[in-house]
């Protein structure tokens, strides 16, 4: 109730003074900046296109969150961050980016039991705006990309939308449909199957940063496919996807 009160008064204030002033005075100058930040690279994301640039030169941020459940809707939050950065083939394993978050609600116990993360570790992480505002830096303008992506982006667009009345701008790449496109026939889509039918060495599941270096792996195993059926874009590959 407390935060919905603060967002009806930022609003109010909105019409009466404008957007900086209305966050400023109701979440106080640090986050205000934060939350200008993320609106900022949110707009500027709309006006780049990266279709026609070749797989191969583009510039992605592989990415994973963990959560307490699978219901942003019904209460769910983010717990951690992980991402690492890709300039085309060539995996930047020291350009990475790993955070945990203070969910402000107790992480159940089937989730610290699968990820390793305590409540007492979540009560002293940043909170959501921080950790937003950093990843969002660390993204940049670039594609991202995830495993099974509609649960990261769920909790990615409620994150934002509830911090910043935004929704994600990034074009999201799906490993998963891919996957599904180029090998039509597999039993399982998992991460874990797919890591081990491609001989990518599995460390520490469920960790969001590790997840992440080994899902960017998995991306560039199928690359190497991707260009076999010369599709050379991402425009090319959307195309296919699409169909599929």
């Amino acid at each position: 109730m407390k935060e919905e009160k603060g967002l009806g008064q930022m609003w109010s204030l909105y019409k009466l003074g404008g957007f900086t002033p209305a966050i400023a005075s109701v979440l106080g100058s640090q986050n205000a900046q934060q939350m200008a930040f993320i609106r900022a690279a949110n707009r500027a994301q709309r006006k780049q296109s990266l279709l026609d640039i070749p797989l191969r030169e583009l510039e992605t941020v592989v990415f994973d969150l963990e959560t307490t459940g699978f219901n942003p809707a019904g209460g769910d939050e983010i717990i951690s961050f992980g991402a690492v950065l890709l300039k085309g083939m060539e995996l930047q394993e020291a350009e990475t980016f790993y955070s945990l978050v203070n969910p402000k609600r107790k992480i159940p116990h089937t989730i610290t039991e699968l990820t390793g993360i305590t409540n007492e570790m979540a009560e002293g992480a940043p909170e959501l705006m921080q950790v937003l505002h950093d990843f969002i830096s660390f993204v940049g303008r670039r594609l991202l990309i995830a495993h099974a992506s509609a649960h990261d982006k769920q909790f990615l667009n409620q994150a934002l939308w509830r911090t910043s009345k935004i929704s994600l701008n990034h074009r999201v790449l799906d490993t998963m449909m891919i996957a599904k496109w180029l090998e039509p026939a597999l039993q399982d889509y998992s991460l874990d199957y797919l890591l081990e039918q491609n001989g990518i060495a599995v460390k520490e599941r469920h960790h969001a940063l590790q997840d992440s270096v080994m899902t960017a792996k998995l991306w560039l195993i199928y690359m190497n496919r991707i260009a076999e059926r010369n599709v050379t874009t991402l425009g090319d590959l959307y195309a296919y996807l699409s169909k599929h």
